[in-house]
């Protein structure tokens, strides 16, 4: 058996406004979490390398940090936008044939 029904325009507008407000406070509320802050050993594990790269990296400058007294910490929003600028796009397509592995 199956039932259907079939509701007018302006009610389906009024049902999608009400689930709009209820929904707001939710996703506003998501994006207004604090950042997660991590620690080298924490880094070293999202980013799957050894915890003596971290330390490397930040002598040399190239990783952003902050100090919280005398302990470096990373802010995972900022990690990821400098993630985002190490990326390497893809050259384009292949300019010889690729091996098929069976």
């Amino acid at each position: 058996m199956k039932a259907e029904l079939t509701l007018p325009d302006d009610i389906v507008k009024v049902i999608a406004r009400e689930v709009a407000v209820a929904l707001k406070p939710l996703i506003v509320a998501r994006e207004k979490e604090p950042d997660a802050i991590l620690s080298p050993v924490q880094l070293a594990d999202l980013l799957g390398v050894p915890k003596g790269w971290i330390y490397e990296r930040v002598s040399r400058g190239e990783l952003p940090y902050f100090k919280a007294g005398k302990y470096l910490r990373f802010r995972k929003s900022v990690i990821e936008k400098w993630i985002e600028r190490q990326s390497v796009p893809a050259s384009g397509p292949p300019t010889r044939a690729l091996k098929v592995l069976k």
